[in-house]
């Protein structure tokens, strides 16, 4: 009998308490990346809606919306533009300032990366706060994205932020819930 995707999930997901802070319980998927098997799997059901939609950009956020970006936008014959951190990319950038469960930061994307009305997925691996994935949706609707939907492995439903996403009109799909912080 084959696991479900949510047990394969939890088991592959390991949880490190009191990182970066104490208090947080971080929840690290580079043990589920290293499962080809869960890996895979994950990919596919973040793929599996949006099949055929037409999805012009996969958009991943530093550094793990690289990894399952780069994945989808390949499954779905898609572009992939990244979504850095402050300082790292080359050309004229747009860029936000955004608050996280520890501080404040920037991120910034290429100003040319999307055109408008272009339809595009936002990736990352984890929704907690919602407040990168927020600044993300608002760089790509500042630059006349069709933002389709925001998608993660996993959502921290108590921290509140699926509601940030979709108060900006736009839909979240996540994988596994994980209780608390």
């Amino acid at each position: 009998m084959h696991e479900s995707l949510t047990d394969e999930l939890e088991a592959s997901i390991r949880a490190i308490p009191d990182y970066p802070k104490p208090g947080i319980v971080f929840r690290d998927i580079t043990t589920l990346l290293q499962s080809p098997r869960a890996f895979r799997r994950s990919v596919d059901a973040l793929v599996h809606p949006y099949i055929g939609i037409g999805l012009d950009q996969i958009v991943g956020i530093e550094a793990r919306g690289f990894i399952l970006g780069g994945a989808i936008a390949h499954q779905l014959t898609a572009g992939f533009v990244p979504i850095r951190k402050k300082g790292k990319l080359p050309g004229e950038k747009i860029n936000i300032a955004y608050s996280l469960e520890y501080g404040v930061d920037q991120m910034e994307m290429h100003r040319d990366s999307i055109q408008p009305g272009e339809k595009v997925l936002l990736v990352d691996d984890l929704i907690a706060t919602g407040g990168t994935a927020e600044a993300g949706v608002k760089l790509l609707q500042e630059l006349g994205a069709d933002v389709v939907a925001a998608c993660f492995v996993i959502d921290l439903p108590d921290l509140g932020g699926r509601k940030k996403i979709e108060a900006l009109g736009v839909p979240v799909r996540t994988l596994i819930e994980f209780e608390g912080d």
